[in-house]
């Protein structure tokens, strides 16, 4: 495929976007004005240039074009809409660029949208992903406020209520990297709040990993950890997490094998 055309065909469909926003005169008057058809029309033109930025691997222009559209889209109260376009462009810091601190803010201000818009389910998605990157940087406590907002959200919920008890289980896991005594305590307000959790295979290990810890006992730690995983596969976020919290019992191997 010919990339490099499809590069050309979108900054010039940029350059005319650019064009309709400034011909619909004043922003505000092209609001509501007349002008109102002709930024609508910008917005899509930008969307379909971003596309095809990305498909020439274009990446900073791709931005550019998505961000356009998010400010007109915000400006016309259109927040569904720009969340969407948000989601893509974390999506880019996410995949492509690696950078993710502005895929967590793209991400958290999708969210944000979300909620105004009462779409409680789509903010919950971006939130997650939030709270696992947050995690990832050792930003643990925001980490936290994130799965607890999200289990406490989705725990009365019949349909979503199974997977309240994974966020609290992620919840706990970034403060016991904090704090044994803060996991310990926070198991427990998790159990009160959700009576489900007490029973579940995820509440259980953490009591065999805090009773293993406060023993500093390495060996008790990794056989809780592969009898858990033998069951239900642990994936890379919870190893890193489970192994930073190993690591802070003495004598430790620095793995979970």
């Amino acid at each position: 495929m010919d990339t490099s055309g499809k590069e050309k065909e979108a900054i010039q469909l940029m350059a005319d976007a650019d064009k309709k926003v400034k011909s619909s005169g004043s922003f505000l008057g092209g609001m509501f004005g007349g002008g109102h058809h002709k930024v609508e029309e910008a917005c899509e033109m930008y969307c379909r240039a971003a596309n095809m930025f990305k498909m020439a691997k274009n990446w900073s222009e791709a931005i550019k074009c998505l961000n356009a559209a998010i400010d007109i889209y915000t400006d016309m109260g259109r927040f569904t809409i720009a969340a969407k376009h948000h989601i893509s462009t974390a999506e880019i810091y996410e995949s492509e660029l690696v950078d993710i601190e502005k895929a967590i803010a793209h991400y958290e201000q999708a969210a944000d949208y979300y909620k105004g818009e009462e779409s409680n389910s789509s903010a919950n998605k971006c939130l997650l992903k939030v709270g696992a990157y947050c995690a990832q940087l050792e930003q643990y406590q925001k980490a936290i406020e994130i799965y607890e907002q999200v289990g406490a959200s989705t725990m009365d919920n019949p349909l979503l209520k199974y997977s309240a008890k994974e966020y609290f289980f992620k919840a706990a896991l970034c403060h016991f990297i904090v704090d044994e005594l803060n996991a310990k305590i926070a198991v427990e307000k998790y159990e009160e709040m959700f009576p489900a959790f007490s029973d579940s295979r995820e509440c259980k290990l953490l009591k065999k990993l805090l009773e293993a810890h406060e023993e500093q006992n390495c060996e008790a730690f990794t056989e809780a950890v592969k009898e858990f995983d033998s069951i239900s596969r642990l994936d890379q976020w919870h190893t890193t997490l489970l192994l930073r919290i190993k690591k802070t019992i003495q004598g430790d191997e620095g793995d979970l094998k």
